[in-house]
């Protein structure tokens, strides 16, 4: 891919080395075959994924492994990422709470510095792939500054990991002229594909985790306490934990307040929230600091994020210790951090939004919630009857086996690439 690269001087994002026979154990040969079989047709072709951010969320943690399996089932992958500084960050933060229904008053300028700096990055596009896959409302302009480097065979994918179900009329409206420049768009549930949607033919897909990754391998009691002691945390005592970017959408304040009621019935519980930094995120350092002052000086609650030293091994041994894990957004894209807790075995209590309705059946992998008062009683309840909580975890993590790993992912933007191409 010499002469591509060349071109295409968007910054380039490394990844390690995945095998997909290797995920035969978990996602079952079955699968791994059906990988094969549909990949066939598809040698040799090249894909372009694109984002803004190259860590920080589920995205990046999805081109983590979706970008070596698809070379190594013989595609020639790419991750690349757009160039922004924070007057463009801003804004496209204010698109997406906007787009996941908060009302923003939007002006000539706001909309302008997300289309110049969409501008600029096209400059360094030239699109010599079979497949260009754009992901979210951050780089969906880029598309329509190309003029004639668009590339006649190009096929061109946008896809939405945001709950659009209650979007902002005016601020989706402008974004959907863009969008409609596409080739196809992907959403992560049907109910995402907004009223009235006039966009490119669309496909559903809900993301995946890779039970690969350090944040899903099997860790064992002994290494969780000796990752979580330096950060104060009590092995030896129960823990309710949320693992989600500090961000008001899931409700990190509402968590605290959730864990004071819990306090008053289990006064041995610990509280940890642990969650990254994204770099397109303006907004989450002051809300990891609006989270500590609610927390106040309370020496059982535990809030660690990049910048404090958290690396994936401290996820992973959250989820590893927790007693109960809890997912209190409000809205949620998909939110692949409960499908990390469900992997682990651990039934969540979770906001009824989004995607988490789609992986925590209510009453069988956790519970849906609707308030801070129910938060705190099922969290009770699960502390206080471990059988039903060991129940839900082995169907939680069956569940994940069954819908929602990164080999399903691949599969399904097998499926979508020969449909674009027309291989059927």
């Amino acid at each position: 891919m010499a002469e591509r690269n060349r071109k295409t001087t968007l910054p380039l994002r490394e990844v390690g080395e995945r095998r997909l026979d290797d995920y035969g154990d978990v996602a079952g040969r079955g699968a791994v075959n059906e990988i094969r079989e549909l990949a066939e047709r598809l040698k040799g072709k090249s894909v372009l994924h694109l984002n803004s951010s190259p860590s920080g969320g589920g995205v990046a943690d999805i081109f983590e492994a979706l970008i070596p399996l698809l070379n190594d089932v013989g595609i020639e992958a790419e991750w690349r990422t757009i160039r922004g500084e924070p007057p463009f960050f801003d804004v496209t933060k204010n698109m997406h709470n906007s787009l996941q229904g908060k009302r923003t008053v939007w002006t000539g300028e706001m909309w302008e510095t997300w289309l110049e700096y969409n501008r600029r990055n096209a400059e360094y596009l030239f699109p010599d792939y079979d497949v260009v896959f754009v992901h979210d409302p951050q780089p969906a302009p880029l598309l329509s500054f190309l003029d004639g480097r668009k590339g006649e065979s190009t096929k061109w994918l946008w896809r939405c990991h945001i709950d659009l179900t209650d979007a902002q009329p005016d601020v989706w409206a402008n974004l959907q002229g863009y969008i409609s420049l596409y080739d196809a768009a992907e959403f992560s549930m049907e109910q995402f594909i907004i009223d009235g949607y006039e966009g490119p033919t669309p496909w559903v897909s809900a993301p995946g985790i890779d039970p690969l990754d350090e944040k899903n391998v099997p860790l064992s009691w002994e290494e969780a306490a000796r990752a979580l002691a330096p950060f104060g945390v009590d092995a030896g005592r129960p823990i309710m934990a949320q693992v989600s970017r500090f961000d008001p959408w899931k409700d990190p304040l509402g968590v605290v307040d959730a864990y004071r009621l819990v306090k008053k019935q289990a006064s041995e519980i610990q509280l940890i929230m642990i969650g990254p930094t994204a770099a397109d995120d303006p907004e989450g350092l002051g809300f990891f600091e609006k989270t500590a002052r609610r927390a106040g000086e309370d020496p059982d609650v535990h809030l660690i994020t990049n910048f404090k030293g958290m690396t994936d091994v401290e996820v992973n041994a959250v989820q590893t210790l927790a007693s109960v894990m809890v997912q209190k957004s409000s809205r949620e894209g998909f939110g692949l951090s409960a499908t990390g807790s469900l992997w682990h075995g651990k039934p969540v209590v979770a906001g009824r939004a989004g995607g988490l309705a789609l992986q925590v059946l209510d009453g069988e992998t956790g519970f849906l919630i609707d308030s801070t008062e129910e938060c705190a009683e099922r969290v009770i309840r699960l502390l206080r009857d471990p059988r039903l909580s060991e129940q839900m975890g082995r169907r939680a993590r069956e569940h994940v086996r069954e819908n929602f790993l990164i080999t399903r992912v691949l599969r399904d933007n097998l499926l979508l690439y020969r449909g674009v191409l027309g291989l059927g």
